[in-house]
Protein backbone atom coordinates (compact mmCIF):
# COMPACT_ATOMS: atom_id res chain seq x y z
CA UNK A 1 0.00 0.00 0.00
CA UNK A 2 2.76 2.44 0.67
CA UNK A 3 4.96 1.47 -2.58
CA UNK A 4 1.15 2.28 -4.37
CA UNK A 5 1.12 5.43 -2.50
CA UNK A 6 4.80 6.47 -3.72
CA UNK A 7 3.60 5.47 -7.32
CA UNK A 8 0.48 7.50 -7.65
CA UNK A 9 2.28 10.80 -6.43
CA UNK A 10 4.39 10.41 -8.82
CA UNK A 11 2.42 9.98 -11.68
CA UNK A 12 -0.12 12.82 -10.14
CA UNK A 13 3.27 14.60 -10.24
CA UNK A 14 3.03 14.66 -14.10
CA UNK A 15 0.00 16.95 -14.03
CA UNK A 16 1.65 19.40 -12.02
CA UNK A 17 5.32 20.06 -12.71
CA UNK A 18 7.08 21.09 -15.80
CA UNK A 19 10.68 22.63 -16.57
CA UNK A 20 11.61 24.72 -13.90
CA UNK A 21 9.36 23.69 -11.63
CA UNK A 22 9.93 23.92 -7.27
CA UNK A 23 8.51 21.47 -5.79
CA UNK A 24 8.41 20.62 -1.99
CA UNK A 25 7.54 17.77 0.60
CA UNK A 26 6.69 18.26 3.64
CA UNK A 27 8.21 15.51 6.16
CA UNK A 28 10.51 13.85 3.76
CA UNK A 29 11.18 11.70 6.74
CA UNK A 30 14.26 8.80 4.76
CA UNK A 31 13.98 10.73 1.21
CA UNK A 32 12.21 6.94 -0.50
CA UNK A 33 9.47 9.37 -1.99
CA UNK A 34 11.67 12.41 -2.99
CA UNK A 35 14.06 9.85 -4.51
CA UNK A 36 11.25 8.33 -6.51
CA UNK A 37 9.81 11.73 -7.59
CA UNK A 38 13.37 12.94 -8.34
CA UNK A 39 13.61 9.71 -11.08
CA UNK A 40 10.12 10.47 -12.23
CA UNK A 41 10.38 13.72 -13.62
CA UNK A 42 14.68 13.77 -14.63
CA UNK A 43 13.91 13.83 -18.14
CA UNK A 44 12.28 17.69 -17.27
CA UNK A 45 15.17 20.66 -16.55
CA UNK A 46 15.05 23.21 -13.93
CA UNK A 47 12.90 21.49 -11.53
CA UNK A 48 14.11 21.84 -7.87
CA UNK A 49 12.89 19.69 -5.31
CA UNK A 50 13.21 20.51 -1.65
CA UNK A 51 12.56 18.38 1.15
CA UNK A 52 11.83 19.66 4.54
CA UNK A 53 11.62 17.85 7.75
CA UNK A 54 12.52 18.46 11.55
CA UNK A 55 14.43 15.66 12.72
CA UNK A 56 17.80 15.58 11.97
CA UNK A 57 18.21 12.16 11.61
CA UNK A 58 15.83 12.13 8.78
CA UNK A 59 17.48 14.68 6.93
CA UNK A 60 20.56 12.97 7.41
CA UNK A 61 19.49 9.54 5.86
CA UNK A 62 17.29 11.37 3.18
CA UNK A 63 20.58 13.51 2.17
CA UNK A 64 22.48 9.90 2.56
CA UNK A 65 20.14 8.38 -0.14
CA UNK A 66 20.07 11.41 -3.19
CA UNK A 67 22.95 10.52 -5.94
CA UNK A 68 25.32 13.38 -6.79
CA UNK A 69 24.11 16.23 -9.58
CA UNK A 70 20.09 15.32 -8.30
CA UNK A 71 18.21 18.61 -7.78
CA UNK A 72 17.35 18.19 -4.43
CA UNK A 73 17.87 19.78 -1.33
CA UNK A 74 16.82 18.92 2.12
CA UNK A 75 16.49 21.12 5.05
CA UNK A 76 16.13 20.61 8.85
CA UNK A 77 12.91 22.72 9.34
CA UNK A 78 9.85 23.06 11.16
CA UNK A 79 7.00 23.61 8.79
CA UNK A 80 4.84 25.33 11.17
CA UNK A 81 7.48 28.44 11.08
CA UNK A 82 8.92 28.30 7.44
CA UNK A 83 8.70 30.40 4.76
CA UNK A 84 7.97 29.12 1.37
CA UNK A 85 8.68 30.14 -1.60
CA UNK A 86 5.88 30.21 -5.16
CA UNK A 87 6.18 26.29 -6.30
CA UNK A 88 3.88 24.25 -8.45
CA UNK A 89 3.71 21.05 -6.52
CA UNK A 90 3.73 20.45 -2.71
CA UNK A 91 3.30 16.80 -0.97
CA UNK A 92 2.03 15.93 2.15
CA UNK A 93 2.64 12.24 2.65
CA UNK A 94 0.64 11.40 5.81
CA UNK A 95 2.54 14.29 7.58
CA UNK A 96 -0.33 16.51 8.36
CA UNK A 97 -1.73 14.06 11.51
CA UNK A 98 1.71 14.54 13.42
CA UNK A 99 1.13 18.50 13.11
CA UNK A 100 -0.33 19.74 16.16
CA UNK A 101 -4.19 20.38 15.73
CA UNK A 102 -3.58 24.24 16.75
CA UNK A 103 -1.24 24.87 14.16
CA UNK A 104 -2.98 22.50 11.53
CA UNK A 105 -5.04 25.16 9.78
CA UNK A 106 -2.06 27.99 10.13
CA UNK A 107 0.01 25.39 7.70
CA UNK A 108 -2.80 24.63 5.43
CA UNK A 109 -3.40 27.85 4.79
CA UNK A 110 0.73 28.54 4.26
CA UNK A 111 1.03 25.49 2.05
CA UNK A 112 -2.39 27.08 -0.37
CA UNK A 113 -0.79 30.98 -0.52
CA UNK A 114 2.33 29.04 -1.33
CA UNK A 115 1.15 27.53 -4.25
CA UNK A 116 1.33 29.30 -7.90
CA UNK A 117 -2.57 29.29 -9.52
CA UNK A 118 -2.79 25.86 -10.73
CA UNK A 119 -0.89 24.35 -8.61
CA UNK A 120 -1.70 21.00 -6.26
CA UNK A 121 -1.13 19.68 -2.55
CA UNK A 122 -0.98 15.99 -2.93
CA UNK A 123 -2.26 15.10 1.05
CA UNK A 124 -2.46 11.71 2.09
CA UNK A 125 -3.44 10.78 5.58
CA UNK A 126 -4.54 8.17 8.17
CA UNK A 127 -8.21 9.11 8.56
CA UNK A 128 -10.79 8.31 11.79
CA UNK A 129 -14.12 6.84 11.51
CA UNK A 130 -16.79 9.34 10.63
CA UNK A 131 -18.66 7.78 14.39
CA UNK A 132 -17.40 5.58 17.06
CA UNK A 133 -18.95 2.49 14.72
CA UNK A 134 -16.61 2.79 12.08
CA UNK A 135 -13.59 3.78 13.98
CA UNK A 136 -14.27 0.14 16.04
CA UNK A 137 -14.14 -1.27 12.31
CA UNK A 138 -11.53 0.80 10.98
CA UNK A 139 -8.94 -0.11 13.72
CA UNK A 140 -10.35 -4.01 13.55
CA UNK A 141 -9.24 -4.03 10.09
CA UNK A 142 -5.98 -2.22 10.15
CA UNK A 143 -4.44 -4.54 13.12
CA UNK A 144 -5.47 -7.73 10.70
CA UNK A 145 -3.66 -5.66 8.08
CA UNK A 146 -0.64 -5.31 10.40
CA UNK A 147 -0.94 -8.67 11.25
CA UNK A 148 -1.05 -9.76 7.88
CA UNK A 149 2.21 -7.54 7.44
CA UNK A 150 4.09 -9.79 9.97
CA UNK A 151 3.94 -7.48 13.26
CA UNK A 152 2.96 -9.43 16.37
CA UNK A 153 0.83 -8.25 18.84
CA UNK A 154 3.23 -7.03 21.16
CA UNK A 155 4.55 -4.82 18.22
CA UNK A 156 1.30 -3.71 17.27
CA UNK A 157 0.45 -2.21 20.73
CA UNK A 158 4.04 -0.86 21.45
CA UNK A 159 3.48 1.00 18.25
CA UNK A 160 0.39 2.19 19.27
CA UNK A 161 1.51 3.24 22.55
CA UNK A 162 4.59 5.14 21.31
CA UNK A 163 1.88 7.41 18.82
CA UNK A 164 -0.13 8.54 21.60
CA UNK A 165 -0.21 12.04 21.83
CA UNK A 166 2.00 12.25 18.62
CA UNK A 167 -0.31 10.89 16.26
CA UNK A 168 -3.95 12.79 15.76
CA UNK A 169 -5.44 12.19 12.72
CA UNK A 170 -8.91 14.56 11.49
CA UNK A 171 -11.68 12.59 9.87
CA UNK A 172 -12.07 12.77 5.96
CA UNK A 173 -14.66 15.75 6.44
CA UNK A 174 -11.93 17.29 9.23
CA UNK A 175 -9.70 17.23 6.95
CA UNK A 176 -11.69 18.53 3.83
CA UNK A 177 -13.00 21.15 6.44
CA UNK A 178 -9.82 22.57 6.90
CA UNK A 179 -8.49 22.54 3.39
CA UNK A 180 -11.43 24.49 1.94
CA UNK A 181 -10.93 27.32 4.80
CA UNK A 182 -7.36 27.41 3.41
CA UNK A 183 -8.74 28.11 0.24
CA UNK A 184 -8.89 24.64 -1.81
CA UNK A 185 -11.71 24.18 -3.74
CA UNK A 186 -11.40 21.71 -6.55
CA UNK A 187 -10.34 18.98 -4.29
CA UNK A 188 -10.59 14.76 -4.93
CA UNK A 189 -9.82 11.98 -3.29
CA UNK A 190 -7.87 9.77 -5.60
CA UNK A 191 -6.84 7.01 -2.96
CA UNK A 192 -8.64 5.15 -0.31
CA UNK A 193 -7.90 2.20 1.89
CA UNK A 194 -9.97 1.98 5.13
CA UNK A 195 -8.38 4.63 7.43
CA UNK A 196 -5.89 5.83 4.64
CA UNK A 197 -7.12 8.48 2.14
CA UNK A 198 -5.29 10.91 -0.35
CA UNK A 199 -6.22 13.49 -1.70
CA UNK A 200 -5.52 15.54 -4.82
CA UNK A 201 -6.36 19.24 -4.08
CA UNK A 202 -5.56 21.98 -7.12
CA UNK A 203 -5.46 25.95 -6.42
Amino acid sequence: MYDEGHALVCQLSDFFLRSDSLCYEIGTSTGELMARLVDHNRHKTGIQFVGLDNEPAMIEAATGRQRPGDPVSFELTDIVFKELDPCDLIVAYYTMQFIAPKFRQAVLNKLYEALEWGGALILFEKVRGPDARFQDINNQLYTAFKRGNGFTGEEILNKSESLKGILEPFSTEGNLDLLRRAGFQDIQTVFKYVCFEGFLCIK
